[in-house]
This record gives structure tokens, C-alpha cells and sequence, in this order.
């Protein structure tokens, strides 16, 4: 079995804007993990929009890349009884 994973840069440079995805990636602490939709992406860095922020990243300190689910809907707030 010869399948072909791709690496990280790979699978980002290969996906569409708009999808959701958590990239890890380097930081000098150590490696920390972005969530939310891949909203750009070129030859250096990519961004993605986290709840908080966009976070750009580059491509170099990147380490792990994928795809995952939308985020769940959010819940209703809570009534008092």
C-alpha cells in the first residue's frame, strides 16, 4: 500500500478558503495550535481566522495540518426556573 500523505504545507496550499482547519505550529515556547477557517494562504505564511483573531502564520514553522468539522452550533443561554 503506496498512499501519499501530504505534508502539511501540502495539504494547506490544496485547500479551499473557507475551510476549517487547526494548524500546529512553532512558537518559541514551544508549539501552540491555530482553530478556525483558512481565509489565505501564499508562498510564505497563512492566515487563519480564529474566534479571536486572524492568526498569521508562517509556512516554515509550521509542523501539522487538517481539515476538521465546523464548529457545533452554540446553545441556547440558560432560563432561570
Amino acid at each position: 500500500m503506496n498512499s501519499q500523505i501530504p505534508t502539511p504545507r501540502q495539504f494547506l496550499e490544496g485547500a479551499s478558503l473557507g475551510t476549517r482547519v487547526v494548524v500546529r505550529y512553532r512558537i518559541s515556547e514551544g508549539l501552540t495550535d491555530a482553530l478556525g477557517d483558512l481565509v489565505g494562504i501564499n508562498q510564505a505564511e497563512c492566515t487563519v481566522r480564529t474566534r479571536r483573531t486572524d492568526v498569521v502564520i508562517p509556512l516554515a514553522m509550521v509542523v501539522a495540518a487538517r481539515p476538521v468539522p465546523p464548529a457545533p452550533a452554540r446553545r441556547a443561554p440558560r432560563t432561570a426556573p
